[in-house]
C-alpha cells in the first residue's frame, strides 16, 4: 500500500485509482479468497448462523467491500478507511454494483479509530497490520472486536509480482530482484519511524494465537496473467514502475534507473506498455482465524 502523506487526506484520488485499479486487476483473488471465507464463516465447524456485519479494514477503494458484500448478502460491510478519496470510491462503486444500501463507509485511523467501529462477525484486514507499529497489539485490537465464532482475515504478505523476464535485453539482468531488495530496505525504514514500532516475527498464525483467537490456516492465492498482457495490466504496471522509480531513486545505480525511465517511455517498444514479453504472476496470502464461540 502506497501513501503519500498531506496535511488533510493520505492519498490523492491519484493514488487511490492506483489502489482501485490493483484491486481490479486482484479481484481474481479477492473472489476466491471471498469464497472460502463464507465457507469458513457459514459451512465449516463452529460455523455462524449467519454473517450480520463485516469490517473492511483494507482501507482500499471498495473492491473488498463490494465483493464481501456479495457473497454475504445478509450482512452490513463498513469500509474503514483514512482518506476521503479511497472512501468516495467505496461509495460510488457501492453504488453502482447496487449495494450503497449495504456497504457504508467510515473514516478510520488504525489503531485509534478501532473501538469506535462496533464489533463485527467477519473482520477483512487487507495488508493494513504491517502499517501499525505494533502489529501484536492492532492483531489483539481486532479480536476484541469480533463476535463469538467470528472470523478475521489477515492479508498479509505472499510473493511479490513478477512481471518480466530476468534478462529484459537492456541493463543488468535481474532488475526486479533489485528493486525487491530496495523496497525491503525501504520499507525496514519506514516501519522502524511508525509510532509504538515494535519488531515482531511475523509468523501471522502465532500472533493470532496470541491475540486469543484459534488459527483455522493459511492460504495462498495465485494471480496469474500470461504475456500477452492487456491495456490495463500493462497501465498498471506502468503506474507501479513509476512509484518505484520516485520512491526508491537513490537505492539504485545508474544504470537501474536509466533501465526504468526506458520501461517507463510511453512511446517506445522497450517499454512496460508495449514489450510482448511482460506478463503478471503473483501470490497473495490470507491467515484466517475464529473467535471462541464462548469469551
Amino acid at each position: 500500500m502506497t501513501t503519500h502523506p498531506g496535511p488533510d487526506d493520505p492519498y490523492r484520488d491519484a493514488d487511490a485509482r492506483y489502489l482501485e485499479r490493483e484491486a481490479e486487476l486482484h479481484a481474481p483473488f479477492l473472489e476466491q479468497a471471498a469464497a472460502r471465507l463464507r465457507d469458513l464463516a457459514l459451512h465449516g465447524d463452529h460455523t455462524l448462523a449467519r454473517v450480520d456485519r463485516i469490517l473492511d479494514l483494507g482501507g482500499g477503494p471498495g473492491v473488498a467491500s463490494c465483493l464481501l458484500a456479495r457473497y454475504f448478502p445478509n450482512a452490513e460491510v463498513v469500509a474503514g478507511a483514512p482518506s476521503t478519496a479511497l472512501r468516495v470510491r467505496t461509495g460510488v462503486r457501492a453504488r453502482r454494483e447496487g449495494l450503497g444500501h449495504r456497504v457504508r463507509t467510515h473514516r478510520v485511523d488504525l489503531p485509534a479509530d478501532l473501538g469506535a467501529l462496533g464489533s463485527a462477525d467477519l473482520v477483512w484486514a487487507g495488508d493494513v497490520v504491517h502499517h501499525l507499529g505494533d502489529q501484536q497489539a492492532a492483531l489483539d485490537s481486532l479480536a476484541r472486536v469480533l463476535r463469538p465464532g467470528g472470523v478475521i482475515a489477515v492479508v498479509e504478505r505472499g510473493l511479490s509480482p513478477r512481471f518480466l523476464p530476468r534478462d529484459i535485453g537492456i541493463g543488468r539482468p535481474g532488475l526486479q530482484a533489485r528493486l525487491d531488495a530496495a523496497h525491503e530496505d525501504w520499507f525496514a525504514e519506514l516501519r522502524a519511524t511508525l509510532p509504538g514500532t515494535r519488531a515482531a516475527v511475523e509468523d501471522w498464525p502465532a500472533m493470532l494465537a496470541r491475540a486469543g483467537l484459534v488459527p483455522t490456516g493459511s492460504h495462498s492465492f495465485l494471480i496469474d496473467l500470461p504475456s500477452p498482457l492487456d491495456a490495463a495490466p500493462r497501465e498498471h504496471l506502468h503506474a507501479e514502475l513509476t512509484q518505484r522509480r520516485a520512491l526508491l531513486a537513490d537505492r539504485l545505480d545508474a544504470q537501474d534507473r536509466a533501465t526504468l525511465d526506458a520501461l517507463l517511455d510511453t512511446d517506445a517498444g522497450t517499454g512496460i506498455l508495449w514489450r510482448p514479453d511482460a506478463f503478471y504472476l503473483a501470490a497473495t496470502t490470507v491467515h484466517t482465524a475464529r473467535a471462541c464461540t464462548r469469551r
